[in-house]
């Protein structure tokens, strides 16, 4: 059997995890990691704020890629809707789902850190390893790649020199409207989000609120022990009325969004403007070419979920492959490898894509009772310990 050759694009997250994980499983295999980035670049710094499932922890500590030092533990998480229409008799106050990690008996429901906190150790444990068997792992920072090209068993890659790979693996990841472009299934939601940080009096360490407002979901994500959040803050494009307020109005704003619970907002940060949409294609694979993650993906960040998916199209990809190439065994071939992935990625892909695409159009509808009706839901599923335990275990895992 050939030596398996393997291109990742991408060294985010997602594209290391795959590099580290093909590393370690198919021992035999040469793996080329592409990224435009220069190696020397300083990533550490870049303060981009990512949230990770317990989940994706649990596999960035098995890559020793985790570093817990730099992460704020989610220990718990409300989801609740301002201002709700009816209110439910049985139910004090605002309906809400509180998720906690004692009571699922686990350290921590999931953990915020800057994108520099993350993809640091990543790459230097590529790097480190890349080092230590240098024949079979290369790395071609610097080197942007231009085009793909099926071949007949594989994949030319153009990246100023062609090559010619058993498989090519996109994992360069991108906001919507870098994405869209690209995408078998694109839908703009018309809404923008606002991201920033809060300073915070008050606040509580390690806790994730989720606020559905009228004009669109609202998030706070802890940052440092309860005294700074990161802010996710969605809104209607047309109507936004988030962009011609000066700083002092946005946190008087905030304040009336969010319960007191949370902590009163004492300042806000310049917030930076996105677009959201949903791009997908329909499948992680075509041929020898594969998608992960955003690649494949880009959702709306009312679940919070796109890179615990990219993590675990990772894991699945990385496993199929080790699988193909095992030798000690029959063996599917490489492409029925392949084939098989994306048909198991598929439910848990397809899960999340429809959930997230239905609570963002949810906000674009004007029929009457919508508030009323998310409020009733809450309430109840705050009610049902199963319902509520099997959604945590979904948040933390994916569907399995």
């Amino acid at each position: 059997m050939k030596t398996l050759r393997i291109a990742v694009i991408g060294a985010g997250p997602v594209g290391l995890a795959l590099a580290l994980l093909a590393a370690r499983q198919l021992p035999g295999a040469q793996i080329t990691l592409f990224d435009a980035r220069p190696a020397d670049r300083n990533v550490s710094a870049d303060p981009r704020t990512l949230a990770l499932s317990l989940g994706s922890i649990q596999l960035l500590q098995r890559l020793d890629a985790w570093d817990g030092a730099r992460a704020e533990p989610i220990r718990e998480v409300w989801v609740s809707q301002q201002s709700p229409v009816l209110a439910v008799p049985g139910w004090l106050g605002e309906p809400r789902v509180r998720l906690s990690a004692a009571d699922m008996a686990v350290p921590m429901l999931g953990a915020v850190l800057a994108y520099g906190a993350l993809v640091a150790p990543m790459q230097r444990a590529w790097e480190a390893v890349a080092a230590s068997e240098p024949s079979r792992l290369t790395s071609r920072f610097g080197t942007p790649v231009n085009a793909l090209k099926d071949l007949v068993d594989g994949v030319e890659v153009d990246a100023g020199v062609a090559e010619a790979f058993d498989v090519a693996v996109v994992a360069e990841g991108g906001v919507f409207g870098e994405q869209k472009a690209l995408a078998d299934l694109s839908s703009d939601y018309r809404q923008d989000a606002w991201v920033g940080t809060v300073t915070l009096d008050g606040g509580r360490p390690g806790l994730a609120v989720e606020r559905f407002t009228r004009h669109g979901p609202a998030a706070l994500l802890p940052l440092h022990s309860g005294k700074t959040s990161a802010l996710v803050w969605c809104v209607p494009r047309n109507e936004d009325p988030v962009r011609d307020l000066d700083d002092a109005q946005r946190v008087a704003v905030l304040n009336t969004v969010f319960e007191p619970g949370v902590g009163h907002i004492a300042a806000v940060s310049p917030l930076k403007c996105f677009a959201l949409g949903l791009s997908a294609q329909r499948s992680l694979v075509r041929g020898r070419q594969v998608r992960i993650g955003n690649a494949a993906q880009t959702l709306h960040p009312v679940a919070g979920q796109g890179l615990n998916l990219g993590l675990r199209d990772a894991f699945a990809l990385a496993s199929a492959l080790r699988d193909a190439s095992d030798r000690s065994r029959t063996s599917p071939s490489l492409d029925a490898a392949l084939s098989r992935v994306a048909w198991q990625r598929a439910p848990d892909r397809w899960a999340l894509i429809a959930t997230t695409d239905f609570l963002a159009r949810s906000f674009t509808w004007n029929a009457p009772g919508l508030d009323t009706l998310r409020g009733v839901g809450l309430a109840v599923l705050d009610r049902l310990p199963f319902v509520k335990d099997a959604l945590a275990r979904q948040m933390m895992f994916g569907r399995r």
